[in-house]
């Protein structure tokens, strides 16, 4: 089987590796089972909840390709190694890394959405965790997947992002800035790529999406997107042959 979607043509991903970081809920679920689905192996990361990573694995189970768990902060060089190695026993090589593990506001502030706080009275281990996560843990698992990317000459890297108009929004400091920062290091990376065969690029729901760092006070008058909304797009960059795509899921539109 092959990952068809509604809004594009099947895409085969079997015998391609995938690393998915925060593949137990929200967007990572999504994409994990979305390429199993198309035939890739995909091994996730979960930060807290082993619970979350066992249901995805049994969903995978009735796919096409297979999905491995590990608990793994991707803050943790260690825990990274871990992750990568897990990934390399499959077929000894890594074929797309999805960097979509990171921290919300929520960690922050629980009411962001509806009592936004100013960035003097955050807490700032709170605000260490969530630049640490959404920057310096998208650092680590890029650099480790690298050598293994780079001595076959091909790999897709792809960063979960947000809409540009979050990163500047009241109240929505330190997640917004961290993702800024995520989008130039991308735009450095692919510069500094050019000519391995290896590509990056930017994936981003497009809006508000039902996920866990959706706080409990949004109005129910607030549309929110379905994290599924990132699949066929997703399934798209995992075949990429060039860097430079920024891509809303709610903007798609298969190549002709």
């Amino acid at each position: 089987m092959t990952g068809s979607t509604a809004s594009g043509p099947a895409v085969d991903l079997r015998e391609r590796v995938a690393i998915v970081t925060g593949g137990g809920r929200g967007i990572g679920r999504a994409i994990s089972l979305g390429y199993a689905g198309a035939g890739a192996d995909v091994v996730i990361s979960v930060a807290r909840s082993p619970a979350e990573a066992d249901e995805v694995v049994a969903a995978g189970e009735a796919m096409a390709g297979t999905i491995q768990a590990v608990q793994a902060d991707v803050t943790d060089a260690s825990d990274v190694d871990r992750l990568v190695e897990r990934a390399l026993t499959i077929r000894g090589r890594i074929d797309v890394l999805v960097n979509n593990a990171a921290r919300g506001m929520r960690f922050v502030n629980e009411r962001f959405m509806s009592d936004p706080v100013p960035f003097w009275e955050a807490d700032p281990e709170a605000w260490r965790l969530v630049m640490e996560t959404n920057t310096v843990g998208v650092f680590l698992m890029s650099r480790a997947v690298m050598p293994h990317m780079l001595a076959v000459n091909r790999g897709s890297i792809i960063n979960v992002t947000i809409n540009r108009e979050t990163m500047v929004r009241r109240g929505f400091s330190p997640y917004g800035p961290s993702k800024a920062a995520l989008e130039a290091m991308t735009q450095v990376w692919a510069q500094e790529l050019e000519g391995t065969g290896i590509v990056i690029n930017l994936l981003a729901p497009g809006g508000a999406t039902a996920t866990g760092m959706v706080p409990d006070d949004v109005p129910s008058t607030v549309p929110l997107l379905s994290p599924e909304i990132v699949v066929a797009p997703a399934l798209h960059l995992a075949l990429a042959e060039s860097s430079g795509q920024r891509i809303l899921g709610t903007e798609w539109q298969p190549p002709a």
